[in-house]
């Protein structure tokens, strides 16, 4: 009997091994999630003049930042203040490379994405 609850205990070690190293290897090698639902180049890339596009990405920082910092999405059950905190980085980034006349399309198309997740948990 002994040597059963051993052999036992073996096996379902061996097997807890095995499984959480075949889970580790499909979350690296695992799809990724595209979390904006739109396909392609956001608007804030599509904007030409510099000028205007700082004003766009200072105005979605601003709403973000004020989600981020209101204790009504802070203390909610819904996931708003985690992607207006995303969004404010993502923003904050993409003004900064703005700030050098540098249109840097990932951070802009993050800003964008980020924002609009932010926005949709919102209503």
């Amino acid at each position: 009997m002994r040597h059963s609850a051993r052999l036992l205990v073996s096996a379902a070690t061996l097997l807890l091994a095995v499984g959480s190293t075949s889970f580790a290897a499909d979350i690296i090698e695992g799809p990724t999630v595209d979390y904006c639902r739109t396909v392609g180049t956001s608007n804030l890339v599509l904007t030409d003049n510099i000028v205007d596009l700082r004003v766009q990405v200072v105005k979605l920082m601003d709403e973000s930042v004020a989600a981020a910092n209101s204790s009504e999405w802070i203390n909610s059950s819904r996931p708003v203040f985690v992607w207006a905190s995303e969004a404010k980085v993502a923003c904050g980034m993409a003004y900064g490379y703005l700030k050098t006349n540098y249109k840097d399309e990932d951070t802009l198309n993050k800003c964008e994405c980020f924002h609009d997740r932010m926005v949709e948990y919102m209503h």
